[in-house]
C-alpha cells in the first residue's frame, strides 16, 4: 500500500513521519530527490536526495522519477524504482509529497491512501514558519502564498489530521496506516 503524506511548509509532516518510522521500522520511506538547497539540519540520503537542478533535469530525460514538480523555485522528485521494488514485495511506502506530486500519482497508481496534515490554525501555521528559522522573509511570503492555494485541495485527500498536539497527530497518523483495507474503503467512500 502506498501512502501519500501532504502538508504546507510548517505543517509538521516531516515531524509526523518521523515519529511513525521510529514506531514503525518495517514501514518503508521514499527518500525525495531535490533540486533546493541544503539547510543547517538536513542530513543527505536521510532528509532528501540533493542534487543541483541540472542533474534533476538529466534524472526527469531519464525517466527516473515517479513523479515530480517544480515548488518554491525547486524541483522535488520520488524515484520510481524504490517505489515499485518496495510496493512489489507487499511493503508499507510513505511518500512525503506536495499537492502537485499526489495530484500526479493519484492518476497513476490505483491503491493508494492520501493523507493531508494540517496545521491548528493560520495564525500557528504562519509563527511555525517563522520561527524554524531556516528561511527568509521572502521565502516564507512565498510558503504562505503557495500554502493558501495548497489548502484549497485539502477535500481530494482521503484523510485530514490537524497537528495540533504531536502525540495526538502520531496515534491519528499510526491509526490510518493500520487499518484494514475493506475498513479504509468505507471511510474514503463516507468522505
Amino acid at each position: 500500500m502506498l501512502y501519500i503524506i501532504s502538508s504546507v511548509a510548517g505543517g509538521g509532516k516531516s515531524t509526523l513521519i518521523s515519529k511513525i518510522l521510529e514506531r514503525h521500522p518495517s514501514i518503508h520511506f521514499s527518500i525525495s530527490f531535490t533540486s533546493r538547497p541544503i539547510r543547517k539540519n538536513d542530513e543527505p540520503g536521510i532528509n532528501y536526495h540533493f542534487v543541483s537542478k541540472t542533474e534533476f533535469e538529466k534524472l526527469i530525460k531519464e525517466d527516473f522519477f515517479f513523479e515530480y514538480a517544480l515548488v518554491h523555485d525547486n524541483y522535488y522528485g520520488t524515484p520510481k524504482k524504490f517505489i515499485e521494488e518496495e510496493i512489489a514485495k507487499g511493503n508499507k511506502v510513505i511518500l512525503d509529497i506536495d499537492v502537485q506530486g499526489f495530484r500526479i500519482i493519484k492518476n497513476k497508481f490505483d491503491d493508494l491512501i492520501s493523507i493531508f496534515i494540517l496545521p491548528p490554525s493560520e495564525e500557528v501555521w504562519i509563527a511555525r514558519l517563522k520561527n524554524r528559522g531556516t528561511d527568509n522573509e521572502e521565502v516564507i511570503e512565498k510558503r504562505i502564498k503557495n500554502g493558501r492555494d495548497e489548502l484549497k485541495a485539502v477535500n481530494e485527500y482521503d484523510f485530514r489530521i490537524i497537528n495540533d498536539k504531536l502525540e495526538t497527530a502520531v496515534d491519528e497518523l499510526e491509526k490510518i496506516l493500520f487499518l484494514k483495507e475493506d475498513r479504509i474503503q468505507r471511510i474514503i467512500n463516507e468522505f
